[in-house]
């Protein structure tokens, strides 16, 4: 018996198989720590940026933290007179707030909606459709946003306005003399939401879609409907990445500048009433209404409330990340 050579068998036409080369580990472990040190680097550049942003404003804001209430009302026309900087701030940051908190409580339910029948009751083509065009919200300009409030939006909403403040003025939010200019704070929530919208939308729709197929699958093998195989499956996976949203949507509305600024009749007033103008003012608008005439005090006054906006943001995303982290341990693969 002759054996064969498996060359000599072989079909010409075939190319023999090569084996793939591999990196050698010298050249894997170099690698390795280059993208380690990248990851390092950018890690370092973040917090470095934020350490600069924060020196900035300390410094920039010095003169006014340090200055005579008295010298800075004598010196800046729009500075209360007799009035300390804290008393000058508070209400603006309470405006903020207000603002903020106004379009996080119109826009969440929202957007948690929307999540909702873009992953688990749309057909396919209309939820990329729909998701297309929520997402192209996020595009629109805040100066839009402010046109549109203060043109079509205060005028549209004006019956509801007084229509609230006649049936409803016995509660705090809907008292008082309702503006006939429709330029008031529940306004300016309403446009806030709107802008805060495709950012709350689009993290919960991607945190819906993670949901694990099998706990959808067990919930709807047992009986559940739907709506019971969302709420006893996906909410509950998604309740840290719903958190994450909101405080997302939470930090665009205490910085928006333009629409506020457009929309909104200003006042210095620690008041609850969201349909009476000349009530509220939130810090990012402030600036930018005095800034462009701001005398040197006048710049160290404002960069002091923008201190306080920057802290206000620090302590917010702090406060999400300790929610998200304890709610860390429920995974989809429990």
């Amino acid at each position: 018996m002759t054996s064969t050579s498996p060359v000599l068998d072989q079909d010409p036409a075939v190319p023999p198989a090569t084996t793939p080369r591999r990196r050698s580990p010298s050249k894997e472990r170099g690698a390795s720590r280059v993208f380690h040190g990248l990851a390092v680097a950018a890690g370092v550049f973040i917090l470095a940026v934020l350490a600069a942003v924060a020196i900035f404003l300390v410094v920039r804001a010095m003169p006014a933290l340090t200055a005579d209430p008295a010298v800075l009302g004598e010196q800046i026309s729009w500075f209360p007179k007799d009035s300390s900087l804290l008393a000058f701030v508070g209400p603006l940051v309470f405006g903020s707030l207000l603002a903020a908190a106004l379009a996080l409580l119109l826009a969440t339910p929202v957007a948690i909606g929307i999540a909702l029948f873009i992953s688990h009751y749309a057909p396919r083509r209309l939820a990329n459709g729909l998701g297309y065009v929520v997402d192209l919200l996020a595009a629109i300009p805040s100066v839009v946003y402010g046109l549109w409030g203060g043109l079509v939006l205060a005028p549209a909403v004006l019956p509801v306005w007084e229509f609230l403040g006649a049936r409803l003025g016995w509660i705090p939010f809907f008292s008082g003399t309702v503006s006939p200019t429709g330029r008031v704070m529940l306004t300016v929530g309403v446009v806030l939401a709107v802008m805060i919208l495709p950012i709350v939308t689009a993290v919960c729709r991607e945190v819906f879609l993670q949901t694990p197929r099998l706990h959808e699958e067990a919930a709807l093998a047992l009986g559940a409907t739907r709506w019971e195989m969302i709420r006893t499956a996906v909410l509950p996976f998604a309740r840290s990445g719903i958190v994450s949203a909101a405080m997302l949507g939470l930090g665009r509305a205490l910085g928006e500048t333009m629409a506020v600024l457009m929309i909104l009749s200003p006042g210095f007033l620690y008041s609850f009433r969201l349909l009476v103008a000349g009530e509220q003012q939130t810090i990012a608008a402030n600036i930018a209404a005095q800034f462009p005439e701001a005398d040197p005090d006048g710049v160290a006054v404002l960069i002091a409330t923008g201190l306080a906006l920057f802290v206000i943001t620090l302590a917010v995303n702090m406060a999400a990340r300790a929610i998200v982290a304890r709610r860390k341990d429920f995974s989809g693969a429990n």
